[in-house]
Order: C-alpha cells, then structure tokens, then sequence
C-alpha cells in the first residue's frame, strides 16, 4: 500500500504519518452547533466587503465544529468558485476540521461587479482580512490554504498579516509567475505535440480563445496532462461546476487567457525572495505532472522559516483529485501536526 511522506524542510526529518480514527466524543462535538449564528443557514454567511468602490458581499459556509483548528479555503482562478474543493467532505469531517468554503469576490454566489479596477491583488488581500475578522479567525486557529491562484493569494496574504494565521497551506502553487512561464516554455511545451501545440499557438495569436477548437485541443493535448489526469467525462462534478462558473472578466484580466502560462496582471509577480520573511509552519504542496514545476513547490518549504513540503507522485494541478490519498492524507498530517505542537511558529 502506497505511504505518503511528508518531508519537515525545516528540519531535515522525515516524518511519515498516518491519520487516526476520531474518537467518538470528539466527532459529537464536531456536529455541536450550540451558539453558532450560522446554524439557520447551514453554516453559511454572506460577508460584507469594503472596497474602494463600494460595499459588496461575498459567501462562505463553514463545515464542522473545532475551536482550535478552523481551515479557510482559498480557491483558484481567480475568478474560479469554492466548489471543485468539495472533494475535502470526504476526508475533513473525519479529521475533525472545521473549513470555511469561500467565494471571492467576483466568483460564483458572491457578488460578481463589473468593475475591473477591483481585479488587483491587494484589494484580494484586504479582502481575505475583512472575511478572516467576520469568521473570527485568529492565531490560534486559523489554518490558511491557498490552491493554485488562491495559494499566490495565501502568500501575499502571510506577507502582510501572518500574525493572524496559525499556519499556511500552499498548494499547486510556484512562489514565481516568471518561474512558473520559464517551466511551461523549456519544459511542458516542448514535451506535447508539436502540431497540436503550433495550432494552439496560431488560436491564441488569433485571440480565438473561445473558439471550441482551441478548448478541444487543450484538453486533449494538455488538461488531462497536467490539470487533471483523468479522461473528461470523469472529471468530477465538483470540477465541472467550477469550471462551468468561471468568471473570465477576472480571470483574463488577472492571469491572461491561456492555461498554458500568465500573461495578465501577475505575470510578473515574484516573492521567492521574501519567502524567509514567513515563520509560521508552512506545507508546500507540489505534484509531479503539475503545470507548475514540482522544484519550485519544494523551494518554498525550503525558503520559509518552518517548511514541509508534500510530493504527490501521480498527481498534476489538482492532485486533490488525481492523487487524492496522498494529497488528503498530507494536509491532514500536517494539520495534527502543527495541533500537537510539533511544527510552531518560528519566534
């Protein structure tokens, strides 16, 4: 049976874990609701956003009950939705975790205004802030998990305010846009079909990114290579809804048109060298056929000052799903550990 290992960067150990059953008081505390203000909505909250344009909401929903380990969810995109995180029911209320599913502004069953000047990354983390004090959030519970675009968000966010965060998941996510486009050039581009890729090339020349060709080829030449290595129609539901629900008025804006590498406003977003500026403990998350390069995953957990970096072997962009054990399995790991006290903040 395949085990996940879990490296501790920091200091040099390996740790190899195994998640344990939940004891049975402690899962009847997981569904206590007592005192909760959320409970007639089912958990959910729509949180008012301050921003230089106004007032708008935005939608979360929390899981669970567990005062001292509360994981909110960054998704990617941007302009992406919560929804392909769904996979996380599976595992976490096991786990006993409390997670907070969150749509950011312009996503999904948040409001979605058609103001392009609130597509900039530092408005993204104010916002995370203003959604951490609405959920009461703090230092002593708030695990920090970013996906993709949502993992950038989560390393922007730790910057800024790590003294409101417990500790920070990062995951399929490089700490460099130009690292991340130098890999897709030298690395996964010449490795696909070249006539395949000369026609992609000649679609997006011709700004014919919503032409279905252009979408039949990248999912046949390049998605279920390294976005989800599964056949299209086993995507999973979770998936097929966030991609149906992708709000290209963020995302093109912000990552540029094409899967293939960045080319929007964060094409030249590089924090590689203000990663040691991070102390709380930090897990990496990296996948072998990721449209990102595995290396740079592991460079952040080696570059903050309490890494651990998870290795997903079969896994590609969202190893949560093609390489689900390990990936679940990981992050769960990491959590009872930092709980336990053996991974802390660095003083």
């Amino acid at each position: 049976m395949h085990r996940f290992i879990l490296v501790a960067v920091s200091a040099g150990a390996l740790m190899s874990c195994t998640p344990t059953p939940q004891p049975g008081a402690a899962a009847t505390a997981y569904f206590d609701q007592s005192g909760r203000d959320d409970v007639l909505s089912g958990g959910v909250k729509l949180i008012p956003i301050e921003t230089p344009k106004g007032t708008f909401h935005v939608w979360t929903k929390r899981i669970g009950n567990n005062p001292r380990i509360k994981l909110l969810l960054l998704h990617g995109g941007p302009g992406a939705t919560h929804e392909y995180l769904e996979a996380f029911d599976s595992y976490l209320p096991a786990a006993g975790v409390e997670y907070y599913y969150y749509d950011q502004l312009g996503s999904a069953y948040s409001d979605q205004p058609d103001i392009p000047e609130l597509w900039d990354l530092g408005r993204f983390v104010e916002e995370v802030e203003q959604v951490r004090q609405a959920l009461h959030l703090d230092s002593s519970n708030l695990y920090l998990y970013g996906q993709s675009w949502g993992g950038l968000l989560a390393i922007e966010y730790a910057l800024k305010y790590q003294q409101n965060i417990k500790a920070l998941i990062i995951s399929n996510m490089v700490a460099s846009v130009p690292a991340y486009n130098h890999y897709a050039n030298s690395v996964l581009m010449p490795a696909m079909d070249q006539s395949a890729l000369s026609e992609i090339k000649a679609l997006e020349a011709a700004g014919k990114f919503d032409d279905p060709r252009y979408e039949d080829l990248l999912m046949k030449y390049f998605y279920v290579d390294h976005i989800l290595r599964l056949p299209p129609d086993r995507w999973p539901d979770p998936v097929q809804r966030g991609f149906g629900k992708l709000n290209k008025k963020v995302y093109i804006p912000m990552q540029g048109p094409s899967e293939m590498g960045a080319s929007g406003k964060l094409v030249n977003w590089d924090r590689t060298a203000d990663l040691s500026r991070i102390t709380v403990p930090t897990l990496a998350i990296g996948a072998r056929y990721d449209t990102m390069e595995p290396a740079q995953m592991e460079l952040i957990a080696r570059q903050v000052k309490r890494g651990s970096y998870l290795f997903c072997p079969n896994g590609s962009h969202f190893a949560l799903y093609d390489d689900q054990k390990t990936y679940m399995e990981g992050v769960i790991a990491f959590i009872r550990d930092v709980d336990s006290g053996r991974l802390a903040r660095v003083p």
